[in-house]
């Protein structure tokens, strides 16, 4: 578990006088503009500190707009870096330390109070003698504003110092940053050189001399220049550990699991789980489909399964919506197919490029009719790769559809994990097409639990047709109502079936206490900090995280029990008991909240927001003391 908030253990000069500290933690952040490069220099310090040692959770900080206007307030694009000795799992709190190629994008950083109160801030000093002198005033202003507000501002002069070596600035100052960064946190510039080879390994060997000379100028910059350096001593992992996102775990879990088709339509945040695979996948004997739209994905998908794959098609919330017919067809066929939806902020196109919580009840009952599907929820970047190879034996095993909820938190966030070992377990066994016995059905449902052997096209004695319409068990369509009442109970009782073999989710602390709080999906890590930095104060506080939401796995009840308060907390939508208008008959709660309320008829509040930003630890221990009051 990562440690609370940063201290200095110790301070010391360094060899040539600057004051060193030694920290267990600290987060950084690189904001620019788009197309400057900070998101590429965030992610290079990201993987540069991992390959040493330490651990490390990047989370991106991406404008809603494609190219949102040059040095906008909302314009902020970069990446936000928690490095700590020991492992973390999530984002942590506020910033320590930003380096920013403007003021405005600055700006917006600090009015969203991502910034802690005296957070140390590199800026470009470029702006001060802009020949346009709006430009050069702004600055000075938010300049003068911040050093006002106690942070500690140093001016770096980032342009100048790059264009002694490139003649476009814009394309240096990321390397350039990345050299101070090593030079502050004390990072092995051998290390850098290999990552900024690595970055650029698609380049041709000049660009790359060109980059690495950025880095080392940065560094000796720094060096030079700066009076301060930390160093976060590394508790290297025993065992060798990957550094992905969860968008690309969530696409190595699929080369793992032997599924071979991809069928999906680009959206954001989901679309870069297609980017590896369109690398990789053919490899491997793999076939990555982009089709015309998101219905069309979904179509292709189901077809690809029925034909005796099982196939995953990819997405975010707006494109789900759009599948919700094309899954009834699935789950009507009884197809087993695989769906990835990593949320995003809604409603309608909402916040694209922000994480958000907010499509587990229509993803659970989102169709017209009765459609029963699994519903998973990886709480952690290594949970995405597993979560697929979990998801393809369900799907298959079930002949069901299953969702798995990801989001914008897990999909662009970086962290190591122990590097999987392939096991033959994962992949499906070879699909049986073996002639079926005379007077084999389709559909021929099993009483208790509602699985039928499945069909595959060309395998002798197994002709049908399938349809989306109601029918039996020889797929021959029917309206007689006994027979639409036997299919809707055999689809539901793979639910009741599946549920059956779940082991119940383990509390993390005591199984008895004074409070509980309850979470899914990626507010796991932030959730379990504050618990932990409870419990290590005497506070009889548990959390416990689901995993299955749909079926939910057994033994919850008996957890709800051993608690005095329960709480969800969640990155969806829920009215704040403080509202005037709000009171307990028109109060909206939270999803988990509502399904658990309904399930358990258990009094169970519920907190959450909807900021499109990762949830903090600091923000769950200071409603956590207020429900311990």
């Amino acid at each position: 578990m990562a440690p609370k908030d940063f201290e200095a253990a110790q301070t010391k000069p360094s060899r040539n006088g600057r004051v060193s500290s030694r920290l267990t933690e600290h987060i950084v952040e690189i904001i620019s503009d788009s197309g400057e490069g900070a998101q590429k220099c965030g992610q290079s310090f990201g993987s540069i500190v991992a390959r040493m040692g330490h651990g490390v959770w990047t989370v991106e900080i991406i404008p809603a707009e494609i190219r949102p206007p040059a040095r906008s307030v909302a314009g902020a694009s970069g990446n936000r870096i928690r490095i700590a000795s020991g492992r973390v799992t999530n984002g942590g709190n506020e910033t320590d330390l930003v380096v920013a190629f403007n003021e405005q994008v600055l700006l917006g950083r600090v009015r969203a109070r991502e910034l802690k109160p005296g957070c140390t801030i590199l800026l470009e000093s470029m702006w001060r003698t802009h020949k346009n002198a709006k430009i050069a005033k702004s600055y000075v202003e938010v300049y003068d504003q911040l050093v006002a507000a106690g942070y500690r501002v140093h001016e770096i002069p980032m342009e100048k110092e790059c264009l002694t070596h490139v003649s476009d600035a814009r394309k240096g100052k990321n390397m350039f940053a990345l050299g101070i960064l090593c030079s502050i946190y004390s990072l092995d510039l051998g290390v850098g050189r290999d990552q900024v080879r690595l970055t650029f390994a698609k380049k041709s060997d000049e660009i790359i001399r060109k980059n690495i000379d950025l880095l080392e100028a940065g560094f000796e910059w720094a060096e030079a220049n700066l009076d301060f350096r930390y160093e976060i001593p590394a508790e290297r992992a025993t065992e060798a550990q990957i550094v992905v996102n969860g968008n690309t775990a969530l696409a190595l879990g699929v080369l793992a699991s032997g599924m071979e088709i991809c069928a999906m339509y680009p959206i954001t945040p989901a679309t870069s789980a297609s980017h590896y695979l369109s690398d990789a996948f053919e490899k491997v004997g793999g076939v990555l489909h982009q089709a015309e739209d998101e219905i069309a994905a979904c179509a292709f998908a189901i077809g690809a399964s029925y034909a005796g794959k099982c196939t995953v098609t990819i997405t975010s919330g707006p494109g789900y919506s759009l599948k919700q017919e094309a899954l009834g067809l699935a789950v009507m066929g009884e197809v087993p197919l695989v769906v990835v939806n990593v949320m995003r902020g809604g409603p309608s196109t909402g916040q694209p490029t922000k994480t958000e919580q907010g499509d587990l009840m229509t993803t659970i009952f989102g169709s017209h009719g009765d459609a029963p599907k699994v519903v998973i929820a990886p709480g952690t970047i290594e949970d995405c790769f597993y979560s697929i190879i979990t998801a393809r034996k369900i799907a298959e095993t079930f002949n069901m559809v299953v969702v798995i909820l990801s989001d914008a938190n897990l999909a662009t966030s970086q962290t190591p994990f122990p590097r999987p070992r392939f096991e033959e377990s994962w992949l499906a066994p070879p699909i049986d097409q073996s002639a079926l016995p005379a007077g084999a059905k389709p559909y021929d449902w099993d009483p208790v639990t509602g699985l039928a052997r499945r069909f595959i096209p060309g395998q002798p004695g197994g002709m049908h047709t399938l349809t989306g319409l109601a029918h039996d068990v020889n797929s021959h369509v029917a309206y007689d109502p006994e027979i639409n009442q036997q299919g809707m109970r055999a689809r539901s009782l793979k639910l009741a079936a599946l549920q059956r073999t779940l082991k119940p989710p383990v509390v993390f602390g005591e199984p008895t206490g004074d409070l509980l709080v309850i979470c899914w999906g990626s507010t796991k890590g932030a959730i379990e900090e504050a618990v932990r930095e409870l419990q290590e104060e005497g506070r009889a506080v548990s959390s416990l995280h689901l995993t299955f939401l749909n079926p939910l796995p057994p033994g919850i009840k008996e957890i709800l029990r051993g608690f005095k308060q329960v709480i969800t907390i969640e990155n969806n939508w829920s009215d704040d008991p403080a509202d005037e208008l709000i009171d307990e008959t028109n109060r909206r709660y939270t999803a988990l909240a509502m399904l658990l309320r309904s399930r358990y008829l258990v009094d169970i509040d519920c907190w959450s927001e909807c900021r499109g930003t990762p949830l903090k630890p600091n923000t769950v221990r200071n409603l956590l003391l207020e429900k311990l009051k």
